[in-house]
């Protein structure tokens, strides 16, 4: 891997779509949570104002910008309020593209996740903080792994799970992924594998960076890319790619 300070703008020429992943790329890791009897309360974080500038800028240079995230689309929109003029939003590990006001649905796992949310509910843990609102995937909040929940997803072959130490996300195998969501958006805006440049940190961005023509680390002791932002703590992953994409001169006349 080489570090993102040489990144040249040889190896952007074909770049038409730029991909982030959200929580330690955005905005930074952590997710703040209440609980009120049954009902979870989830702390939006906003991304801050010299972002806005730089996905504006770079909307205008016309490179497509595409958020590729686990959260579901309500908490994105409440999110990228300020600059969902400038990008499209795919949510919940690639279960729907949210484009141009238009909602892509890439697949349906409702019948098939009913019956183990129902079993899942049914645990009792003090771990389990909470359900997060989703339509598509199930996300539980808990202060550690519940071995009652794993042992319940694996006696489903066609389910997974993901445990990122702070919740688990469960979904379709081979079908809800990260990676699935960027393929379809690919084929939606008729573009190739070349013209993505994908950022990513955790264990569930691999297949997502790895689907880009371009692959960016933000964390390289979970995540290979191409490149790799170094740790800082005055900007976040996001911005410092941003500024260097255009600080080589990043632009496209494809559109």
């Amino acid at each position: 891997m080489n570090p993102l300070s040489e990144l040249k703008k040889e190896d952007i020429k074909n770049i038409k779509l730029i991909v982030f992943d959200v929580d330690g790329i955005l905005v930074p890791r952590g997710t703040e949570i209440s609980q009120h009897g049954q009902y979870l309360n989830i702390k939006i974080k906003k991304i801050p104002k010299s972002e806005i500038e730089l996905i504006k800028q770079l909307h205008n240079k016309g490179f497509y910008i595409n958020i590729n995230s686990g959260r579901g689309l309500y908490m994105l929109e409440k999110m990228f309020a300020d600059v969902l003029l400038y990008m499209s939003l795919t949510y919940e590990n690639g279960s729907a593209t949210w484009f141009n006001g238009k909602v892509y649905q890439h697949v349906n796992s409702f019948s098939r996740l009913k019956e183990v949310f129902e079993k899942l509910r049914q645990i009792k843990s003090k771990s389990i903080k909470g359900f997060e609102p989703k339509e598509f995937t199930i996300t539980i909040h808990c202060k550690k792994r519940v071995k009652a929940i794993e042992k319940i997803i694996s006696k489903h072959k066609e389910l997974y799970f993901i445990w990122n130490s702070e919740a688990y996300d469960i979904g379709l195998k081979g079908k809800q992924t990260k990676s699935v969501g960027l393929k379809k958006l690919i084929k939606l805006l008729k573009l190739k594998k070349k013209n993505v440049l994908a950022i990513g940190d955790n264990y569930n961005d691999k297949e997502l960076i790895n689907s880009a023509g371009i692959s960016v680390s933000a964390d390289k002791k979970r995540v290979k890319g191409n490149f790799f932002v170094p740790l800082s703590t005055k900007h976040l992953p996001a911005e410092r790619l941003m500024r260097r994409i255009l600080e080589v001169g990043g632009e496209i006349n494809a559109f």
